[in-house]
């Protein structure tokens, strides 16, 4: 039984072998000849496709357990909120009414931001300068409980300048908003209500998660702020209202998978609302409440958006009608790892023609001190599998025996999903 198939941490990322959890699961029980059951209120597009192919048997459960209702989900256009300067901080008054009703009804509240810390961008306002990680390609996100500045892919920290770094302007700005913030802040506007926060920096020392939901269980705190760990199936009978605070930041990422991705972390944060007897409330907190995406979260049509999604990745190219190979070159010389991706790409268009894209620069183009480059392999359904493995291993065997790319870290990520 794979539980929660749809979700992204089923797949392995950084040590190789880059396997997905799921997709092991149905090769193992084919070996055996077992029965496979791969279990979501969200499914995943690939997976959802197989079962309209008849290749993976379908069963709809169509009523909650124990026939509780779905939550009643609100979209909140803070846009119009801020026009009419109706916010407290990052909160709408609409959204703080509805706290303020669940906390006198002795209910408890979750609140959804998936970024951890205070702010992910510290600016200075005379020169606009943010302060970078030495080591990779992102800005520091500013932690206020220890006051100090963050890497979060490398690690690396340092204390919050009390200047600008560039031109000693004492004028520092935080941009955005993290879980921290949201705590504080409900802190000064609900001075009564017990709060507790629920992220990778305090679920970090050993049992701190179980602490957590524990405390939760036992209704000892009435929000509980946090990141997507909150999404992962927990069952708590007294929650009534769930917060999504901004709903933008997560349609708006660079990947294909946006916007399912979106729709299933929404629907999966907004199910943990209302599980006992009574209708739950959802709050989504954002920009653009006419955003398709959205829409589709508030009626909850599942089969909406996958036939969107479906006629978009049938129209560029992408899952579950092509695969796709994902070739990551890493070195700490700018030059090096420049050169080889160019060299590499001319090699396999010349092979795959107009299958490849890149090579491009990632969005975070350097981590740890690596350079990074990014080559992917479209792979069209007719394609023989067979013949494409090997003619990418023979361009990764010549890449490798020349002798300047020979230290450049290759890796291979099949099915990069």
């Amino acid at each position: 039984i794979v539980d929660e198939e749809h979700e992204p941490s089923f797949k392995q990322f950084d040590p190789a072998p880059r396997y997905h959890a799921r997709d092991a699961a149905i090769v193992l029980a084919s070996l055996h000849n077992a029965k496979v059951l791969l279990g979501s209120a969200t499914p995943s597009v690939e997976t959802f496709y197989n079962a309209q192919q008849g290749k993976y048997g379908l069963v709809e459960l169509n009523r909650r357990f124990g026939d509780v209702l779905l939550p009643e989900i609100e979209l909140v256009d803070v846009k119009e909120k801020h026009r009419k300067k109706r916010m407290k901080g990052h909160f709408s008054d609409r959204l703080l009414e509805m706290i303020q009703d669940a906390l006198d009804e002795k209910e408890q509240v979750i609140l959804f931001q998936n970024r951890r810390g205070f702010a992910p961008v510290v600016e200075c306002e005379t020169c606009g300068v943010s302060p970078q990680c030495p080591q990779c390609d992102v800005s520091l996100t500013f932690h206020s409980f220890r006051k100090e500045l963050r890497c979060h892919y490398c690690g690396y920290r340092q204390a919050m300048p009390h200047n600008c770094g560039a031109c000693g302007s004492e004028k520092l700005n935080t941009k955005g908003f993290g879980t921290e913030q949201i705590e504080q802040e409900l802190e000064q506007l609900f001075p009564d209500a017990a709060i507790g926060r629920m992220d990778l920096d305090t679920t970090r020392g050993k049992y701190g998660y179980q602490k957590i939901i524990g405390k939760f269980e036992a209704q000892e705190i009435d929000i509980l702020v946090g990141t997507q760990m909150l999404s992962k199936g927990l069952d708590f009978a007294n929650v009534s209202l769930v917060g999504i605070m901004s709903a933008d930041s997560m349609l708006n990422f660079p990947d294909f998978r946006a916007h399912e991705r979106s729709y299933q972390l929404m629907v999966q944060v907004a199910g943990r609302a209302g599980r006992s007897k009574k209708r739950g409330k959802v709050a989504i907190q954002t920009f653009n409440p006419y955003h398709q995406v959205l829409q589709q979260v508030s009626t909850n049509s599942y089969n909406e958006m996958f036939k969107e999604q479906l006629d978009e990745r049938w129209q560029y190219h992408y899952p579950p009608f092509y695969r796709i190979i994902k070739i990551t070159l890493r070195h700490k010389d700018f030059i090096r790892v420049d050169e080889g991706a160019h060299w590499l790409g001319k090699s396999l268009t010349n092979i795959f023609k107009d299958q490849i894209l890149g090579p491009t620069t990632p969005a975070i183009s350097k981590i740890r001190n690596y350079y990074i480059r990014h080559i992917i392999i479209k792979i069209p359904q007719k394609q023989s599998l067979g013949a494409t493995k090997t003619n990418i291993l023979r361009v990764k065997n010549s890449f490798q025996a020349v002798k300047q790319f020979r230290s450049i870290k290759f890796n291979i990520d099949v099915d990069n999903y």
